[in-house]
């Protein structure tokens, strides 16, 4: 996606793809990281928090977000792996940048409040992030489901720098592994596709990695080449411009329980 500076507006582009890739036959569909806003500044989603809607749909306030994803799932007959939402934290002035999974009834059966917050300057630039400054860390354990597509382990963007948070999830079972991403123009050119295949390949599991594309409201500029990599490392499809679309892949869960038996480097694991 290509999200914009409003919410509504990214909502329905949102629905859209959804929509399309239902048509297309797909089970999961994962949107990218901030795919409700991406705002001319870094306080507009303090803005645009929701209070947690909790499992069984019982909100507690103005939740369009959540609503309308709740409300695409069960339309469209899909899980759907929310990219990332604003929810309330303890802080007035942070939020928690949480993913949430919806089922194909439209209730929500996994939340993951991201780990790692972006807090960088980029070498030889004087492009700079701070996350921190608006986001609250999550302290919540590494998260794995079961879905249709297989035991499903959540994580997003800044977190594909951390191997470790991989091998738990790998350890608790995942076979595929979602990362909704905002990846920079400049961090996605050098490093995004080592970045997922290298995930992918050491924990031999499915890599799916909705990233933002293009210019936004702010006036940064996002990698694209969102992409789905199988186990064994390999890109089985990727978007190649800065337009809105739908990525979609077979999942061939057979051939990745036969790497796993013929290639078992997660069983040779020495260390912790």
């Amino acid at each position: 996606m290509n999200s914009l500076g409003e919410v509504a507006p990214n909502l329905a582009r949102a629905d859209d793809l959804l929509r399309e890739a239902a048509r297309r036959g797909a089970k999961l569909a994962v949107l990218p990281e901030n795919f409700a806003l991406m705002g001319a500044h870094e306080t507009d989603k303090l803005h645009a928090v929701e209070v947690e809607v909790e499992a069984d749909g019982a909100g507690n306030g103005h939740t369009p977000i959540q609503d309308a994803l709740a409300e695409a799932a069960r339309r469209h007959g899909l899980w759907i792996a929310a990219g990332t939402i604003p929810l309330k934290s303890p802080e007035a002035d942070r939020v928690y940048s949480a993913l949430c999974v919806y089922d194909a009834h439209g209730a929500r059966v996994a939340r993951y409040n991201k780990i790692h917050l972006f807090d960088v300057g980029l070498p030889d630039s004087r492009e700079a992030y701070r996350e921190s400054a608006t986001f609250m860390p999550g302290d919540n354990a590494p998260v794995v489901i079961d879905s249709p597509v297989g035991r499903l382990g959540l994580s997003i963007c800044y977190d594909l720098r951390f191997p470790e948070l991989y091998r738990q999830l790998s350890a608790a079972g995942a076979e595929v592994i979602v990362a909704p991403s905002a990846f920079t123009y400049t961090t996605g050119t050098a490093h995004w596709h080592i970045l997922t295949r290298a995930r992918a390949i050491e924990n031999l599991a499915t890599v799916i990695a909705p990233n933002q594309a293009g210019h936004h409201a702010s006036g940064r500029r996002t990698y694209g080449h969102s992409l789905i990599c199988d186990s064994w490392g390999q890109i089985t499809s990727e978007a190649r411009s800065d337009a809105n679309e739908v990525v979609i892949a077979d999942i061939d869960r057979e051939r990745a329980a036969r790497i796993r038996e013929g290639f078992p480097s997660l069983s040779h694991r020495r260390l912790g």
